[in-house]
């Protein structure tokens, strides 16, 4: 399985992104996946979690702000980030929910006040 993650960038305190996770290989179907984060100097902690294609959980710093879904004809998975916040800053990766798979680049997540 390979992944891919893209849609970073740099945003204000307040605006929005939506980053996308395309899945390619041997995973024919998405429906255990995650979205996790890593902040300069900090350890990779999970954002944010959906299980069997339509249960999900979010991290509480996240939680009404970030959505996580799936659309399997385009086997990507997307993280929509709204009212986004300085402390969001950090790359971000998809992978599976114990770090299943190999981590991918990551996409970069700054924002500015």
């Amino acid at each position: 399985v390979q992944l891919v993650e893209s849609g970073g960038g740099l945003v204000q305190a307040g605006g929005s992104l939506r980053l996308s996770c395309v899945v390619s290989g041997t995973m024919t179907l998405i429906q255990n996946m995650a979205w996790y984060r890593q902040a300069p100097g900090k350890q990779r902690e999970l954002v944010a979690q959906i299980t069997k294609g339509i249960n999900t959980h979010y991290e509480d710093s996240v939680k009404g702000r970030f959505t996580i879904s799936v659309d399997n004809a385009k086997k990507t998975m997307y993280l929509q980030m709204d009212s986004l916040k300085l402390e969001d800053t950090a790359v971000y990766y998809c992978n599976g929910p114990r770090g299943t798979y190999s981590w991918g680049q990551g996409t970069q997540v700054i924002v500015s006040s």
